[in-house]
């Protein structure tokens, strides 16, 4: 057995201790792409297209699922922080038993999985190593279309844009997009949409959610489930300097400069910073983050607060929730004990959304972050279930 395919048993040991127009149906969907890891490099130049058109697809095995269901990697057309087109892999996973003419499609976004090449999402799921799998094979056994988006970034020489809401709305999107345009999938360009996602995920699933109206109206998206959401990353990362989520918070910094690049994270990194970033890059998936990079300290990175610059302070503001709304019900959920990503900013969002109209289940849980990621299953559940059976919405703002 290999260290991948424990991954997910000890990161939950560790953890519990401490706007685009439709695109055309003309574009040429290729034939399956190669079978290594060349996969995962995008094409120089792109191709023409819209956002969701698939670039390329292969199967996948998909883990424990491999024989209840099909399943493809694709990578496809989107839009990065900047809006410019870029390329984004994921998986789409269709149980065999499912009627794909009405299948409804729920995008699992998933948490945080590290820097490295070898922790992708796709690669994961493919392995049998994904730690969210238990909510995958929810929403897979209750007979829906899943698409698990990989995010920017993921290939040989890994730039993953970690919690940029303005680069990871984008790729949830495209990846329903491009499961609807994947001729094997066989699913409807009408089915009906959830976005689902705890921690990073929590945070994609909701900018998914707020960027939907302007980048993808003809979607039919009835709902959002977010859990975990880091929605102001000012207030998420600056509290975990020093403490046990240390490497969310540098690996943050490293997905936000490689999200833009005027923000020069290297010219205010020490001698030592750059040589942790740089094996963050090479090796670090979230057991690592969590246990290699624990309780260290930004000042130990830097040679000064280069990221309270006006620069980070702009870029940190326009990737903070809250100021579209989604048109959708919203189920958000949080640890009251979360230690990695702040319950006081998660609940002003929750607040700002009820303000502005927006029909939120808000529901906290008297646990810590990592358990959550299991023990809020049942009630996301509920929550899919309901949405794509067309019953109202139960509000408590």
């Amino acid at each position: 057995m290999t260290a991948r395919r424990v991954f997910a048993a000890v990161v939950a040991l560790v953890l519990a201790a401490g706007a685009a127009p439709a695109a055309s149906a003309a574009f040429a969907v290729p034939e399956p792409g190669p079978a290594d890891d060349s996969f995962y490099t995008p094409p120089s130049p792109l191709p023409a297209g819209k956002p969701g058109d698939v670039i390329r697809w292969r199967p996948s095995n998909a883990g424990p699922r491999k024989a209840s269901v099909d399943a493809w990697q694709v990578m496809y057309l989107s839009t990065n922080a900047l809006g410019q087109p870029d390329a984004v892999t994921g998986t789409v996973l269709v149980p065999k038993t499912a009627d794909r003419a009405t299948a409804p499609i729920v995008s699992f976004d998933p948490g945080t999985h590290g820097p490295a090449f070898g922790c992708t999402p796709s690669k994961m799921i493919d392995i049998g190593a994904f730690y969210e799998q238990p909510g995958l094979d929810d929403l897979l056994d209750a007979g829906y279309a899943v698409t698990v988006p990989d995010y920017e970034g993921y290939q040989s020489a890994p730039k993953t844009t970690y919690v940029v809401g303005r680069s990871e709305g984008p790729a949830v999107i495209d990846g329903v997009r491009a499961a609807q345009r994947l001729p094997a999938a066989g699913l409807s360009p009408t089915a009906k949409v959830v976005f689902r996602g705890y921690s990073q995920g929590g945070g994609a699933a909701a900018w998914a959610g707020e960027l939907q109206p302007a980048y993808a109206p003809e979607l039919n998206l009835v709902g959002i489930a977010a859990g975990g959401v880091p929605a102001d990353l000012v207030q998420v990362t600056l509290q975990l300097d020093g403490k046990f989520g240390f490497g969310v918070f540098a690996y943050a910094l490293l997905g936000l400069d490689q999200a833009y690049p005027e923000l020069q994270l290297d010219s205010f990194l020490s001698d030592n910073g750059r040589a942790k970033l740089a094996e963050m890059k090479q090796s670090a998936c979230t057991f690592e983050l969590l246990t290699t990079y624990a309780n260290q300290k930004i000042a130990d990175y830097t040679t000064g607060p280069g990221y309270i610059k006006p620069a980070w302070v702009a870029r940190l503001n326009e990737n903070k929730l809250g100021g579209t709304p989604p048109r959708v019900p919203v189920f958000q959920y949080h640890a009251t004990g979360d230690q990695l990503v702040q319950f006081a900013q998660a609940d002003a969002l929750h607040k700002a959304y009820c303000a502005a109209g927006v029909a939120v289940t808000w529901k906290t849980y008297d646990t810590d972050h990592i358990t959550l990621v299991y023990t809020g299953n049942a009630d996301v559940l509920a929550f899919v279930k309901d949405r794509i059976a067309g019953k109202p919405a139960t509000p408590n703002c």
